[in-house]
């Protein structure tokens, strides 16, 4: 088994498929070595490895064409080096992707496939994203089932098509894009709920089912999804992200509320990572491969989430500060004190501008100074007590203001300046510029350090700049903007970006999603 162990260790640097078969055929014999392994029960997690290392191989191939090399530029699109055009020379041409589009037709049907200009250029460019490819996919397809995508798994391995699934488009680094062209999977129509469980507490859905709609359908059971990522987002899209939002603090992210999968590798084969019971120690844990993936290792079809119960009182507050500093302090006492808040946020004085140029938000107009948004759960006397607790630490670190909502109206108005951040963001934009938003995270103790650093240092070399953070955790977005047609601008951005990631590695942090990294790698070239 150790021989098998570092076998596919080693499948972790084959960039092909042909590398992948060559270790299935290593790892054939190693399985047979010994007797027991003859016994087809204990031969069955061997084949399943080896299948998944030649699933992984050929999704490198196929399943993730935004993982080869390449330069970004970081405007509304970025470009392929000549370097990243010899990689697509390993992937079919355009008159054969042609072809295995007219093939998928006749398989699938006129509906299921889509080559309209306006259809594709809506697949594969996002307003709001940050890496923006300048090369498009050559057909949107719409599958209805996961016999569906295996059927096109099938057709896009044959000819060496890359596939690049699609949910609702709402990710903010890229994950859609199609740097290598290829077939855009739009799963958004596989949107219905397979299967309810309450006495179970768990829900089994298709990839295109929307995360607030499902949470709307089981109300009445007393049982949601406690995530909180963007209203458009899909669950498909949830889970190869490893998603969270803002209730990250004390609800966690995707991974923790996955069940079990059903997955299509890149060959069309089809697997389940488990069943449906919660506590398992059978089998490698799969959920946790394909989960975060981001559709290099498969395609997600269906999906087997765990609920939770709705708590029974809910409350918002907010506390302003003199400075970040203070803030970011303030939010690191809460959580080592344990006041188990339900989210942590952070906004600097600069993002509580935006929100006031573009009008307030939630009726109202909003101190321009770093503000925590806290969120609250629980029984209604632990909600209270709650309150209190956060209250008392935000006046130890000089807090300016505090308020707190006392019915639902005042919970929307108080959070709606978090809600807005991003599109307030995105309105006040000057003509020609973007913004870029960085993703970092590191341990709670250094998280104040940290942002200063990168406020300070943007501020210096002129860029306009605004905090973001998920504080709960030690994670915060930094967003930049800037005009790409400026040299000096882009300069300056790629520097900002060099020096937060290796300050954030320093402090024994982490460039928390790839977004960042290909960013930053992009900007080094530019």
């Amino acid at each position: 088994m150790m021989r098998l162990f570092v076998a596919a260790r080693r499948a972790e640097s084959f960039s092909t498929a042909r590398a992948a078969s060559r270790l299935l055929r290593r790892i054939r014999p190693l399985s047979s070595a010994s007797p027991a392994a003859k016994n087809n029960n204990t031969r069955a997690p061997v084949y399943l490895a080896a299948g998944l290392i030649v699933g992984a191989g050929l999704g490198v191939l196929f399943l993730a064409p935004i993982c080869g090399p390449r330069q970004f530029q970081a405007g509304p699109r970025w470009h392929v080096t000549d370097e990243a055009r010899q990689v697509h020379r390993r992937y079919a041409d355009m008159h054969t992707m042609l072809v295995a589009v007219d093939e998928i037709r006749t398989l699938l049907g006129n509906d299921a496939v889509s080559v309209e200009e306006s259809d594709i250029e809506e697949h594969s460019f996002s307003e709001w994203s940050a890496s923006n490819s300048d090369v498009q996919p050559v057909a949107v397809v719409r599958p209805q089932s996961t016999d569906d995508v295996s059927a096109i798994a099938r057709v896009c391995t044959k000819y060496k098509v890359p596939m690049v699934p699609y949910g609702a488009g709402s990710s903010v680094e890229g994950n859609f894009s199609s740097p290598y062209s290829g077939i855009c999977l739009d799963l958004s129509g596989m949107d219905k709920i397979v299967a309810f469980h309450p006495e179970d507490m768990d829900v089994v859905v298709q990839p295109g089912v929307n995360w607030v709609n499902l949470n709307n359908d089981i109300k009445s059971s007393g049982l949601f999804l406690p995530l909180d990522p963007s209203p458009t987002a899909l669950i498909g899209g949830m889970v190869s992200t490893n998603c969270s939002g803002t209730n990250a603090t004390r609800y966690g992210a995707m991974k923790d509320y996955v069940v079990s999968l059903t997955v299509v590798l890149a060959d069309g084969s089809v697997i389940k990572t488990r069943h449906r019971p919660r506590k398992t120690s059978a089998g490698y844990n799969l959920n946790g491969l394909f989960t975060g993936s981001e559709g290099t290792l498969g395609i997600i079809t269906e999906i087997t989430v765990k609920l939770v119960t709705v708590p029974l009182s809910y409350s918002v507050a907010l506390a302003t500060f003199e400075s970040i500093r203070q803030a970011a302090n303030a939010a690191c006492k809460m959580v080592r004190s344990g006041i188990p808040v339900a989210a942590l946020e952070l906004m600097d004085e600069t993002q509580m501008q935006i929100i006031n140029k573009n009008g307030g938000a939630g009726g109202r107009m909003w101190s321009e100074l770093p503000t925590l948004f806290i969120k609250f759960s629980g029984t209604e006397a632990t909600v209270k007590d709650n309150i209190r607790a956060v209250q008392t630490v935000a006046k130890s670190f000089d807090c300016q203001a505090f308020e707190f909502a006392s019915n639902k109206e005042q919970m929307e108005a108080l959070w709606s300046a978090r809600k807005e951040a991003l599109w307030a963001s995105l309105a006040m934009r000057d003509k020609g510029t973007q913004f870029l938003s960085t993703d970092v995270a590191v341990p709670l103790s250094r998280m104040a350090d940290l942002i200063e650093i990168c406020q300070k240092r943007a501020s210096k070399l002129g860029l306009f700049n605004s905090i973001l953070g998920h504080v709960g955790d030690g994670n915060f977005h930094q967003m930049i903007m800037y005009n790409p047609a400026i040299p000096e601008q882009k300069e300056a951005v790629a520097n900002c970006v060099k020096l937060m990631v290796e300050d954030a590695i320093a402090m024994e942090g982490t460039v928390s999603v790839r977004g960042t990294m290909k960013l930053t790698e992009g900007l080094q070239c530019l």
